[in-house]
């Protein structure tokens, strides 16, 4: 599906599954631990700034997030996991949320792709992983997103490199793709692979 992704609004923010949107729009969801820079990327994919808001205090947000692209699709930004100062009420909320999303979100069978992201400085945590499973668990498409590559020097960037291609081996994703949205490293092919995911 060709798309512009400069044409983009917030539509909802739904702090409850009953809030998720029905319209008939193919998603495109965005999943990753707290501050493995998930706004940014959005932002970045959107040509924007601040459409997606970026949180100063990580996990403090706990709603999922519905843009509708170019009248076409939704990236929906799911809340960040992981963040260890996060109370018990927030966590519950937080589990309440996705689990919900995949679950009794009204178009499930419209989601197409889930993009995980992990921060290539830290590489895939116990989070993520519990994630990676939860999406297997569901039979949800998924493909692994290496976040933060700029901040990574000769040496690191093999590791990483190296590293998360072993993951998406072993979990059965596709190869991975490794972004910057600092320098826009990876925006084309990742646009690229949201594209063929909605066709």
């Amino acid at each position: 599906m060709l798309f512009n992704p400069t044409r983009a609004e917030l539509r909802i923010t739904a702090g409850l599954p009953s809030q998720f949107p029905r319209d008939p729009l193919p998603q495109i969801a965005f999943s990753g631990r707290s501050n493995v820079g998930k706004s940014s990327l959005v932002n970045s994919l959107l040509g924007r700034n601040s459409l997606a808001r970026v949180s100063s205090s990580p996990g403090k947000t706990v709603t999922v997030n519905f843009y509708e692209i170019d009248r076409k699709l939704f990236f929906v930004d799911l809340p960040g996991y992981g963040y260890a100062n996060r109370s018990k009420e927030s966590q519950r909320i937080w589990q309440s949320l996705t689990d919900g999303y995949f679950t009794r979100n009204p178009n499930r069978d419209l989601l197409r792709l889930v993009v995980q992201l992990i921060d290539a400085r830290i590489g895939a945590t116990k989070d993520d992983l519990m994630m990676i499973d939860w999406l297997r668990a569901y039979g949800v498409p998924f493909l692994i997103v290496a976040t933060k590559t700029d901040k990574l020097n000769k040496t690191e960037r093999a590791e990483a490199e190296s590293s998360m291609r072993r993951l998406s081996e072993t979990v059965g994703a596709s190869s991975p793709v490794f972004y910057s949205s600092k320098t826009k490293e990876g925006k084309d092919e990742l646009l690229s692979r949201i594209g063929a995911a909605l066709t």
